[in-house]
């Protein structure tokens, strides 16, 4: 297969253009390249997105059409212009569960959710709502040109190389031991999908021609015990201490990420739907979730050989004045 990634240098991108050689395909990366390196097998073709606007040759010589193309762009104007240049190759899109309103219902499926209404200009990012909506515009481009697709709407990604320092928290936290802030209720649900098992599920797509419309997430879990996971994975004893999410918020602790924040916790209900999804299609479809403790423990031995791994998440001393707070109640 003549895969043509439309990225390749950085975190899922980049585990998708590995997967694919490893399997043996001929892997194109289009990207400007400054973001690092593309993984060893495959081949850059250097391409600057925001200013061509276009999709690239899949060879450098100006030859090729690829049979499949992997795509994870946000801006509505970039998906549709790429796609009109190989309209005849099978489409994976990745887009985002940000594309479904916030919502108190867990259990929801891709095939029956309602989504946001779709903005196919290029807007400002910085709320999750505009993002969420123009995914969808970028979905809509990809269904209505491509000649066949898969969308696929991950929830949050995680593991090795991740940029956003979201996951890795709690392997690192965790592993320091002592008592640890956890927020909420133990029985939350939450759900995260490796970015490996996520990579291999794309290609997977791309190699089948997998049609239709799925959510990629891991199994619902219960955040107690994907944090009793985590800390397995990582070889430590765990001493969580739940605290409400009001007590957090009167605190100056924030949900998901930030300086402030604290990963994985999001307050309830008002955000159960988004980290709850029914996503046994997908599972019937060939996605495979490994166990959390394993994810957990190649993350934490990840974020000890890279200092310069980006790391969220409240401090060390935060922490210890909340559980400080916490403590007489």
């Amino acid at each position: 297969m003549r895969l043509l990634v439309l990225g390749g240098t950085r975190f899922l991108s980049r585990a998708v253009a590995a997967e694919a050689v490893a399997r043996g395909h001929d892997v194109v990366c289009a990207c400007r390249g400054e973001s690092g390196e593309v993984p060893d097998g495959a081949r850059l073709v250097r391409w600057d997105r925001a200013a061509a606007r276009s999709a690239p040759p899949v060879g450098p010589d100006g030859t090729g059409t690829p049979d499949a193309v992997v795509d994870v762009a946000r801006h509505p104007s970039w998906v549709r212009a790429a796609v009109a240049a190989h309209p005849d190759a099978h489409w994976v899109f990745v887009s985002t569960v940000n594309v479904y309103p916030d919502s108190p219902v867990g259990g929801q499926t891709a095939a029956t959710a309602a989504v946001r209404a779709s903005v196919h200009t290029d807007e400002d990012l910085s709320s999750a709502e505009t993002y969420g909506a123009m995914k969808v515009g970028c979905e809509e481009a990809v269904t209505a040109g491509a000649s066949s697709s898969t969308i696929v709407r991950p929830g949050l990604v995680v593991g090795p190389d991740d940029p956003t320092g979201r996951f890795g928290y709690w392997p690192e936290r965790l592993a320091e031991g002592g008592p640890t802030l956890a927020g909420g209720d133990p029985a939350d649900v939450v759900q995260v999908i490796d970015v490996r098992d996520l990579a291999s599920w794309l290609v997977d797509a791309a190699e089948r021609g997998t049609p239709g419309t799925y959510d990629a997430v891991g199994p619902p879990t219960a955040i107690g015990d994907l944090l009793a996971q985590v800390a397995h994975g990582v070889d430590a004893t765990p001493q969580l201490v739940w605290v409400p999410s009001a007590f957090l918020a009167e605190h100056g602790v924030e949900p998901w990420a930030g300086d402030a924040g604290l990963p994985l916790w999001l307050p309830r209900p008002e955000h159960d739907g988004m980290m709850h999804r029914d996503a046994t299609a997908s599972y019937e479809a060939g996605l495979v979730p490994r166990p959390v403790a394993e994810t957990a423990r190649d993350t934490l031995a990840w974020l000890r050989t890279d200092p310069d791994a980006v790391r969220t998440g409240l401090s060390r001393e935060h922490e210890r004045r909340v559980l400080a707070a916490w403590q007489p109640r």
